[in-house]
Order: structure tokens, then C-alpha cells, then sequence
């Protein structure tokens, strides 16, 4: 039994328990209202008058003596809009509308004054037994081009001097209106068809992105080949008379940035270093690119470690790192050939009977003594077998 539940029941030795909670004195209490000794200010029932009201009703309220006399305080909250008027002459040389006679204008100037430019009232109050019916863009199209009218020849009652003048198109009104009515009155298939839309809307955006990127790695890979054509300049620490046979070649482990996405260790710091570090491929190449170079070098039939002198490690990381970018350049043709495939395989399927050529620059070179029909299904071949996976072959 818990304690507070067996803290309830009665026993000759403990009082009974209380029946009602009760303040034992202790805790947090709020303090007491400190009084002055100064008087209470004095309040008196008097009457009032309320300067919005037209009929002189007398009501009363408690206030304090010292404001006896003053202004009803809420007073200043009756803000009233100061409607322009016109006279007869005025309104023949400059109000005359078509659609519009001078008993409808002077009926909405009195509904103006009355309901304080309240047009949804206006509108509701509107005689369509005397006038014709007007909607709410009608009634504010003509008294707005009224004001203007009357604000650009004069100035008089309702107007200030700079009379601040109103453009209101009616027309934009009711197009947006018909819009909004359009939107809320659509059905759950218009829904969701946009819905739908929406979605094909975001996979397009993201499959342009894609195609973005594809183009800017491709480029890259292009400036890269660009670079690797140029001749460079002999790197300081050779002799000049070690490479009169062949084009020299800056270290890579400096340039390796540049051409490709290799960069190797670079053994700048101080205490005992083994120059093979100097060849280890860095990991965030990725495995499937290693295994590329491997696959490559086992095909040239080069060590995959060699000794690992000077001039070897330069030339060997050199070696590798322009295997890496003909990895990267043979897997972008890839991609472009099955992008060409499937644009000509679409525009086949939605156009029958049409063929769509392919220029032969775009195509890869056929092999050597091979026939046309040859080539032809050799590329498919190879398109075939990417088709799985194009965008994998790039990791």
C-alpha cells in the first residue's frame, strides 16, 4: 500500500486526517498590498455625451472628479472619411461618364458618407430598384474616377490641397476574382492532375541538373586531355640532358590537381620518410577506380609496385594518373553513346517510319577492317551492355 493511501486511514494513536487542505503557515505567500496614506481620489456618476452619435443621447458613467468636463476619451476613435463634393456645373465639364447619370453618381456619394467607403455594404444597400445593378468593381471604378477627376480642378471640401489621386482598374479586379473563384471551386481530379504535374515539374528540373553536371565533368575531362597534349616545362630537379629523348613532364604529384582528380602524398614534412609513400594511390579516389588502374596496368604488363626510385616514382604516378583520365574520358564516350542511342531510339518510337541519323563524327571509330554493319553492331553491343547502369561507370 502506498504511503500517502495508508497515511488515510484512521487509528487510535494518530488524529483523524483532515477533510479539507489546510495552510500550515509555510511556503510562498504574496505580499500584501501596501497602502498609502494619502486619500482614495474621489469618483462620481455623471453624465455624457458621445460627439459620434447625431441625436444628443445623454448617457452616465463613473468617472473621477478631476476629470469632470473633459472630452468622452473615445472619441478620438471616430475617424470619418472626408468624401468630396460637387456641384452641378462641376459635374457636366468634368464627371459626365457613360453608363453613369448624376442621380446614380449621387446616390453612391450618399451611400459613401453613410457607410464611410464601406463598398461591400455600399453594394448591399444599392437601390437596383430605382438604378441598374452594379457590382462592387462598378461602384468603386466610378467613385474613384471621380475623386481623381475632382482632385485634378480643384480644391475644396473632402480635399486637401495635394489631393492624393486614385488609379483603380476595375478590369484587373474582376480577372483576379474570376481567379480566385476558379481556385477554390476545383475538384479533386483538377487537384490532383496538378499535383501530378507538379511532380513531372521536379523530376524535368532535376534531371536538367543532371545533365548540367554530366556536361561540366565532361568538360572538365576535355580541358584535362587538353592540358595532358601540351608540352610542359622540365621540372628543376632533373637534369635537362636526362630527357633530350622524350618531352618532358612536370612532377604530377604537383600538377595532379589540374589534370585529374589524383593528388598524391606530398612528403614536405620534417623527419625520415619512405619514398614509396610517394606512390600510394590517396582512398578518396574510391575502389572501383583503383581496381580500374590495376585492371590497366596489368593489361600494359607493368609491375603494379615497382622500385620505387626518384624518377621512377614521377614517372610511374604520371602513368597512373593519365590511365585514371583516359578511365574517366572512355567512361563519358560511354554515356554519350547510350544518350544518343536512347534520343534516337525515342524520337523512333514517337515518330514510326522515320529514322533519326546520327552524324558519323559523334559515333566511335569502327574497328579496323570492320564493315559498316559491323560497326553498327558493335556499338550496340557496347551500348547494351551499359545500359543497366550508365551513370555507374563513372564512380
Amino acid at each position: 500500500m502506498a504511503r500517502e493511501v495508508f497515511a488515510l486511514l484512521y487509528n487510535d494513536k494518530k488524529d483523524a486526517p483532515p477533510l479539507f487542505p489546510t495552510d500550515s503557515g509555510q511556503g510562498y505567500k504574496s505580499n500584501k498590498a501596501k497602502l498609502g496614506m494619502k486619500s482614495v481620489r474621489p469618483w462620481k456618476w455623471m453624465p455624457f455625451t458621445n460627439p459620434a452619435r447625431k441625436d444628443s443621447a445623454v448617457f452616465h458613467h463613473w468617472r473621477r472628479v478631476c476629470d469632470d468636463g473633459k472630452e468622452y476619451p473615445f472619441a478620438k476613435f471616430n475617424k470619418q472619411v472626408q468624401i468630396p463634393t460637387y456641384s452641378d456645373a462641376e459635374y457636366q465639364a468634368q464627371l459626365v461618364a457613360e453608363g453613369w447619370t448624376k442621380a446614380e453618381t449621387d446616390h453612391l456619394f450618399e451611400l459613401c458618407r453613410r457607410f464611410d467607403l464601406r463598398f461591400g455594404v455600399i453594394r448591399d444597400r444599392w437601390d437596383s430598384a430605382q438604378f441598374k445593378k452594379r457590382s462592387v468593381e462598378d461602384l468603386k471604378e466610378r467613385y474613384y474616377g471621380v475623386v481623381t477627376s475632382l482632385a485634378k480642378v480643384k480644391t475644396g471640401p473632402g480635399l486637401p490641397p495635394e489631393a492624393k489621386t486614385y488609379h483603380f482598374d476595375a478590369e484587373h479586379e474582376r480577372k483576379r476574382k474570376e481567379q480566385l473563384l476558379r481556385l477554390y471551386t476545383r475538384t479533386n481530379e483538377q487537384l490532383e492532375e496538378e499535383q501530378m504535374l507538379q511532380n513531372e515539374l521536379r523530376k524535368i528540373e532535376a534531371r536538367k541538373k543532371e545533365r548540367d553536371k554530366k556536361t561540366q565533368d565532361l568538360q572538365k575531362l576535355i580541358t584535362a586531355a587538353d592540358h595532358q597534349n601540351e608540352p610542359r616545362k622540365v621540372d628543376k630537379k632533373f637534369p635537362r640532358k636526362k630527357f633530350t629523348a622524350t618531352t618532358a613532364r612536370p612532377r604530377i604529384d604537383n600538377l595532379s590537381g589540374e589534370l585529374s582528380s589524383i593528388k598524391f602524398p606530398d612528403m614536405k614534412g620534417s623527419g625520415v620518410t619512405v619514398r614509396s609513400q610517394r606512390m600510394k594511390l590517396p582512398a578518396n579516389i574510391g575502389q572501383k577506380k583503383m581496381k580500374a588502374i590495376e585492371q590497366l596496368l596489368q593489361e600494359l604488363g607493368i609491375e603494379a609496385n615497382p622500385m620505387p626510385t626518384e624518377e621512377m616514382c614521377t614517372h610511374f604516378n604520371e602513368l597512373r594518373s593519365d590511365l585514371l583520365l583516359l578511365y574517366e574520358l572512355k567512361a563519358a564516350m560511354t554515356n554519350c553513346e547510350f544518350e544518343l542511342q536512347a534520343m534516337r531510339h525515342q524520337y523512333e518510337a514517337s515518330n514510326p517510319g522515320k529514322t533519326l541519323q546520327i552524324p558519323k563524327i559523334l559515333l566511335p571509330d569502327p574497328p579496323e577492317g570492320a564493315t559498316s554493319e559491323e560497326a553498327n553492331a558493335t556499338i550496340k553491343t557496347e551500348i547494351i551492355d551499359v545500359v543497366g547502369s550508365p551513370s555507374h561507370s563513372t564512380a
